[in-house]
């Protein structure tokens, strides 16, 4: 197909006009190439069923005879027609909506064909189509189901589609070289638009599906990797000259040891720090694996190379914790500086500051005027570290911790302030495999499973609302041993201010109950930086003894002295965010628990709470949260980068992931990609993306 007409507007296929052109429009279908490529979303498998065999809100087909005269109300502009049919032995419910006109044309006994949203508890069907020809062959039985908006009509979408292939027949140019189509028996473009379009049967419904999903994958993925190989043979990093000695030193004096997962964490990032490449990881560690040791480790690595380190965290309180615990381990740190260092500083502590907007006046501009002179080794902050009047003699490692809640403009900031840093990436958020592979696929990822010696697990339980009184006396009874605890409310996105309340209403009631027990208290999203700062330095100091608060503690907060978590209306959480709750607690010595007060409306939330008691693997919880939400909800496609694939899905098409990231990385690393013929439609990709050009990948 010509390239010009590939990217021609809609309107050179003949029977497309200037109106259906604006109706495409709506669902971003400008160009023919658009319109080719708007997919289905599902199919409807319009071969009838037996209801006795279909599962709650499966999306099913009966025929049956019609046993009511319909029954039609309406509601403003929308209409609701009604009635019963009997299909096999089974009489059930039909309802169809905005379709009043059926109500002239059904007749009792009259034979339909239904399809629709299966509801077995009220042995219902919410129907999207009654057909009065009941006679269904292989030829027409999976039909495409598009999206639609305004005044598209499916019919009209797949006229047009139709039309569309018809006129461009034996011109769509291939986009996968002939090699990898023969090795994975992969049918050729033209045809899986039509398979995926305009299916005969469900094997051409698999064909065109495998064929949209492994091209969406290795195109992506090459993206990703190409990128990382220009940044690496383009942008030379630092090939940092660290002193093993002193690193071994600072390890063996440690007050505890290593895990494995860490040891071989700590052996990959001095390998990257080594190199003359940027290192460019995420290092993955569950709650409390002991990510802030080996980041330490890092960044010991490199201040004895004569480099200067930061560390920026998303918010003040974590960033506090961070200069506390690092504080502890350099404690009286003695350095051995390369020699020009050492004689320009005259120094052989290691010094480390704080820096986040709560410092002001004489105080910040020392810390300024020690990193722009190098005086300070290591810095530890918030996006305070990203203004303008920040300046280090010589950046040689970023450290990022919960990189995800920063954006990408925000992480290139802090990176610029040196000449190509070495950067490490951290999170508490265990990411799946398919997930980490996909959404950071231009990073090499290092996991830290286990947990370090002494750790107690923490009991997990689940209880419904009206045994509160049982919770209550339970939290009593660890604060007279001395303890504290949470008590969690949920963040409600559609109604913040109900949260508000939420919040407030549960904490005047634990006031009420506790008396002059104890101390309550509260935290929440409308409370200013300064308050919820002090809330958590009371919490911390044990003057509180319970914290009523929303997700605000969800990620970093450390008090060791916490053993007991309790979480309101828990089935409104995803299984992800639950376990980063919980971790929370179980972060001293002492046994600790999490209660998960919850009445599950449905499966999926039962599932959830029953998963949350019987595991304390993160990794495990976060793969299963994947499956149960989507990629999309895992993170929140703005704030995560998690792409989004019109056909591919991460989680049920995994297994192609990893085969197509696979062969992205065979190919990137060999000459022949990027120099025969073969390959140009895959290169054009590259090129076509807008951030290459041919001279800057050969």
């Amino acid at each position: 197909m010509d390239m010009d007409l590939l990217n021609a507007p809609v309107t050179v296929i003949k029977g497309i006009g200037q109106a259906a052109s604006e109706k495409l429009a709506t669902v971003g279908a400008v160009t023919v190439n658009d319109l080719l490529n708007y997919f289905p979303f599902r199919y409807e498998d319009r071969q009838a069923v037996d209801v006795l065999t279909a599962a709650q809100d499966d999306k099913i087909t009966v025929v049956g005879l019609v046993q009511t005269v319909p029954v039609s109300q309406f509601y403003g502009k929308t209409s609701r027609l009604t009635f019963k049919l009997l299909t096999g032995q089974n009489l059930i419910s039909v309802t169809v909506f905005n379709q009043n006109y059926l109500k002239n044309k059904l007749q009792m006994n009259m034979e339909v064909l239904v399809s629709g949203k299966w509801d077995r508890n009220r042995r219902s069907i919410t129907a999207s189509r009654v057909q009065f020809n009941t006679q269904v062959d292989e030829r027409n039985r999976f039909e495409p189901v598009y999206h639609l908006k305004g005044d598209l009509q499916l019919r009209s979408l797949r006229k047009w589609i139709e039309l569309a292939l018809h006129q461009v027949q034996g011109q769509v140019r291939e986009t996968l070289p002939a090699s990898l189509c023969a090795k994975y028996k992969l049918t050729s473009r033209e045809e899986a638009l039509r398979y995926l379009h305009f299916p005969k049967n469900e094997w051409e419904v698999k064909q065109g599906r495998r064929r949209f999903i492994y091209e969406e994958f290795l195109q992506f993925q090459l993206k990703m990797l190409a990128f990382r190989k220009m940044n690496r043979e383009q942008f030379a990093g630092i090939a940092q000259d660290f002193d093993q000695q002193q690193i071994d030193q600072f390890t063996a004096e440690l007050p505890f040891q290593l895990t494995k997962g860490q040891e071989q964490a700590v052996a990959d990032i001095l390998l990257d720090l080594k190199a003359p490449q940027q290192m460019n990881r995420l290092l993955q560690g569950d709650v409390g694996a002991g990510k802030t040791v080996v980041a330490a480790i890092a960044a010991l690595a490199s201040v004895t190379a004569g480099y200067q380190v930061a560390l920026m965290a998303p918010t003040e309180i974590l960033a506090e914790q961070h200069f506390a615990s690092l504080q502890q381990l350099f404690a009286n740190q003695k350095l051995q500086l390369p020699q020009p260092v050492q004689q320009l500083l005259d120094q052989d502590q290691l010094q480390l500051a704080l820096l986040t907007s709560s410092s002001r006046g004489k105080a910040r501009n020392e810390v300024l005027a020690q990193l722009e002179s190098g005086e300070l080794h290591l810095v530890i902050g918030t996006h305070a570290l990203l203004q303008e009047d920040v300046h280090f003699r010589q950046l040689g490692l970023v450290i990022t911790d919960e990189q995800h809640r920063f954006g990408v403009a925000q992480r290139k900031v802090l990176q610029d302030k040196g000449t190509n840093p070495d950067v490490l990436f951290m999170t508490a958020t265990p990411i799946p495999r398919t997930l980490a592979i996909t959404a950071f696929g231009e990073m090499d990822v290092t996991v830290i499973k286990e947990l370090p010696a002494g750790r107690k697990e923490i009991k997990t339980r689940w209880v419904k609302h009206e045994q509160i009184d049982k919770v209550l006396a339970f939290l009593l009874q660890e604060v007279k041993k001395g303890r504290q605890a949470y008590v969690i409310c949920p963040l409600i996105e559609e109604s913040e201010n109900f949260d508000y309340g939420n919040a407030v209403d549960v904490h005047a009631q634990l006031m009420h109950y506790f008396g002059d027990q104890c101390v309550v208290g509260l935290m929440h999203g409308k409370l200013s930086s300064a308050e919820k700062d002090q809330m958590m330095q009371d919490f911390l100091a044990n003057r509180v003894q319970i914290l009523v608060s929303t997700t605000v503690v969800e990620v970093g907060v450390n008090v060791p002295n916490a053993t007991c978590m309790v979480i309101y209306d828990a089935e409104r959480f995803g299984l992800s965010q639950l376990h980063q709750l919980r971790g929370r607690v179980g972060r001293g010595s002492e046994q600790s628990y999490c209660i998960l007060m919850a009445d599950p409306k449905n499966e999926v939330a039962l599932e959830r709470l029953t998963i949350m008691t019987e595991t304390n693997d993160g990794f495990y919880l976060s793969e299963r949260d994947l499956a149960l939400r989507g990629p999309g909800d895992f993170f929140g496609h703005k704030q995560s980068g998690v792409p989004e694939f019109k056909v591919g899905d991460m989680v049920q098409d995994f297994n192609i992931l990893e085969v197509a990231r696979a062969d992205a990385a065979k190919l990137v690393q060999s000459e022949d990609f990027w120099q025969n013929e073969a390959y140009q439609c895959l290169r054009d990709v590259l090129y076509e993306s807008g951030i290459f050009s041919g001279e800057n990948l050969n």
